[in-house]
């Protein structure tokens, strides 16, 4: 692999954004990380200077841009290579989200993982998701589909991909609650930080994956935890921005194509929508990109957030298609360096977008974005802001 690189000393914080990054388009290399990055015509900042060399590998997509604030920059240019091979993959609780989640990877993952390893408090439970697990295979194929084993809690890190579905608490069905991701916050907040300084402890250098709610809130928490030094202050020397990644963004673009499907006042979804922002209030889904429309995108932004309550409506809890679309399906299209739905390190918040992992680092997707689209988006940065731990 051929890498052009843009090593610079960016004037802001470490943690605004990656450590490294694939820069296509030169304001990326000038603007402050944030929703303007959505949308690089909107950064005022003129772009740097870029030798003949640089300017040819940005034009062909080879320019990998570095941030020399970043006291792990040289390992994070390890971390952007995607490797050979299958990968192992680790994941914490498996409850309804977890074991659904577990399923999908079983049948659907062969192809990018190797094996995955499984992590409860309720030992009984491991064991049974473990012979459950094993007794699932093609016939007279018996090596096609990724094994199934217990590990422990020490070992937890012995892997490229950890998964966090673990949840303190669930508000159950019927008890009225309406936001039932934010009340979460505070039960699971301490839990996923307890793991992030786990990930700093064992050098951890996978991707560390938040299934749980609410997803962009707890990557921000996760994040800051395994960066505070013994004496408590900011030494950016735990996981990388780039490593922290939210899965919740992926059931919600589902969501949107589920009414999209069924009302032909949305079909324009299908081909030219997308999705951004958190898996919960402040979502934003735009019906089109080329053909925005406001009030029909807000009316299909409140279905979509209002879907999970349907469900919960007929007395069961919403699980199993975030566990899916949310978790196994963003898992695999990210380990095959495939665009995917997630949230990523934007401006010192978890942003759900389209991003992919390359060979020159992460990649955040860039489109010439309505008026009326971005205003939304900046609305939900304050939000975020607003309610980051």
């Amino acid at each position: 692999m051929f890498r052009v690189k843009y090593r610079h000393e960016f004037p802001w914080e470490p943690g605004m954004g990656p450590a490294v990054w694939r820069a296509a388009d030169p304001r990326l290399l000038a603007g402050r990380p944030g929703v303007r990055w959505l949308d690089p015509r909107r950064i005022e900042e003129e772009p740097p200077a870029l030798t003949e060399d640089q300017r040819s590998a940005l034009e062909a997509g080879r320019l990998t841009a570095v941030n020399l604030r970043h006291p792990r920059r040289e390992e994070a240019l390890d971390f952007v290579t995607p490797g050979s091979g299958r990968k192992r993959v680790h994941l914490l609780a498996v409850g309804d989200v977890g074991g659904t989640l577990l399923t999908a990877l079983k049948l659907l993952g062969g192809d990018v993982v190797s094996s995955v390893g499984i992590c409860d408090l309720n030992e009984k439970t491991v064991a049974r998701w473990v012979t459950e697990m094993g007794q699932i295979s093609w016939p007279w194929d018996y090596e096609g589909l990724p094994e199934v084993e217990a590990v422990s809690l020490e070992n937890l890190f012995d892997c490229d991909v950890f998964i966090f579905a673990a949840t303190k608490t669930i508000p159950p069905v019927g008890s009225g609650v309406r936001d039932v991701r934010m009340a979460q916050l505070e039960a699971n907040r301490p839990l996923v930080e307890s793991f992030a300084r786990r990930a700093r402890e064992a050098a951890f250098r996978g991707l560390f994956i938040v299934l749980s709610d609410p997803v962009d809130q707890l990557c921000q928490a996760a994040w800051r935890a395994s960066n505070l030094g013994p004496d408590g202050e900011l030494d950016h020397l735990g996981l990388l921005p780039e490593q922290v990644q939210g899965f919740g963004l992926g059931v919600m673009n589902a969501r949107a194509a589920y009414f999209a499907k069924r009302d032909p006042r949305f079909a324009s979804f299908l081909t030219e929508g997308r999705t951004f922002g958190p898996h919960g209030r402040g979502l934003v889904v735009a019906n089109s990109i080329e053909n925005y429309d406001g009030a029909l995108s807000q009316e299909l932004a409140r279905l979509t957030l209002e879907a999970n309550l349907r469900v919960r409506d007929l007395g069961f809890k919403p699980y199993v298609a975030p566990a899916v679309s949310s978790g196994a399906m963003q898992l695999l299209l990210t380990l095959r360096g495939e665009w995917h739905c997630g949230s990523v390190p934007m401006g010192g918040v978890w942003f759900g977008c389209r991003n992919r992992f390359t060979p020159w680092g992460l990649e955040i997707e860039t489109l010439a974005l309505p008026e009326g689209l971005f205003d939304r988006l900046r609305e939900t940065e304050g939000l975020l802001r607003a309610l980051s731990p």
